[in-house]
């Protein structure tokens, strides 16, 4: 929560301070009360509950008693009612919830920060969260913010995300990934180049809306750039050339996410030797995944490989299988 949020309580608790300490100090200078008595005394004459008085005043006394509830009577007022509009309004509940969340926030490693709480930002946290990857979201626009609130386990930022500060508040630099879908290529290219220069070993995937942007975002540092509405114009080709090919993806994808996964593992992961064969592999893991393919680590790929294929250290599996038999398979190798 911002300073400037919580200033008006500050200056409502300043004035209310000031306003007790004229009082103590006239009643003890005026009066000779002591300092329980003068306190009393301020506290009664501002909140003019009318207990009556300690002592009987003399005439000085109660031309500093009179003035003094002439010029705390409304400020005493200002001041309780914008407590109790912090109070009523939730507002020390949200401070309450924003150090919670900065602590859980400074706890992640190796998380993604999702900056923009759009259609396709919501997209990419619900498939983050099936792969069980911690999300941090980023978002400044006061309508995104509230439909955030209403997701409680959903870690979140209200800034500017283009800000050093508060890309390092979303753990830029222990983070593993970061993916900009702010509404314009000019927000999400001064994402990518703060992030790349903040974490240059950050993978950083962006939206673009514009074809001739794609290079630019590069440039400044993106991993890779993706533009929903080529890949839609894609699908929709593909749903006529393909019909049957579209609706098996889709089931497996998005109806199956959460019992069968397409999940890509590291070998240096499990492997102990330098090279392993996908036979061996296979056995190991009792038959339950199916290897569709593997990426080489200088760059190629090997889909559908035989049982002879050697897999190296270095390389990197696509496994497709039940969640359950995924991570049993991660857990024992």
């Amino acid at each position: 929560m911002k300073f400037e949020e919580l200033k008006p309580m500050y200056y409502s608790l300043f004035l209310i301070g000031i306003i007790v300490i004229i009082g103590i100090t006239g009643f003890c200078t005026i009066e000779g009360y002591s300092l329980l008595d003068a306190f009393f005394m301020t506290i009664i004459t501002v909140t003019t509950v009318g207990f009556g008085y300690v002592h009987p005043l003399s005439p000085q006394g109660k031309i500093f008693t009179s003035l003094l509830i002439i010029f705390s009577f409304g400020i005493f007022a200002y001041s309780a009612s914008t407590l109790a509009r912090y109070i009523v309004g939730g507002v020390f509940r949200n401070y309450y919830k924003f150090s919670k969340v900065k602590k859980e926030i400074d706890k992640l490693e190796n998380h993604v920060i999702v900056v923009g709480y759009g259609r396709n930002g919501t997209q990419a946290i619900e498939e983050l969260h099936i792969h069980k990857i911690p999300v941090v979201v980023i978002e400044s626009r006061e309508s995104k913010i509230k439909e955030i609130q209403l997701k409680d386990s959903l870690l979140y930022i209200e800034d500017d995300p283009s800000s050093d500060e508060v890309l390092i508040r979303a753990g830029i630099m222990r983070a593993k990934a970061l993916i900009s879908v702010l509404p314009t290529d000019e927000e999400n290219l001064f994402v990518v180049l703060t992030s790349h220069e903040l974490n240059p070993l950050i993978t950083i995937i962006s939206r673009a809306i514009n074809f001739n942007t794609i290079k630019k975002l590069k440039i400044a540092g993106a991993s890779h750039v993706i533009m929903p509405d080529k890949i839609s114009g894609q699908q929709m080709a593909r749903m006529i050339a393909q019909p049957e090919v579209v609706e098996f993806l889709d089931y497996l994808m998005i109806e199956k996410s959460n019992e069968i996964l397409l999940e890509e593992i590291e070998c240096k992961q499990f492997i102990t030797k330098e090279t392993i064969t996908v036979g061996e592999l296979n056995h190991k893991s009792k038959g339950n995944l199916n290897i569709i393919g593997l990426k080489r680590e200088i760059g190629t790929y090997v889909v559908n490989p035989v049982q002879e294929t050697i897999i190296y250290k270095l390389d990197l599996i696509f496994v497709l299988g039940k969640l359950s038999e995924i991570e049993s398979f991660k857990e024992n190798m």
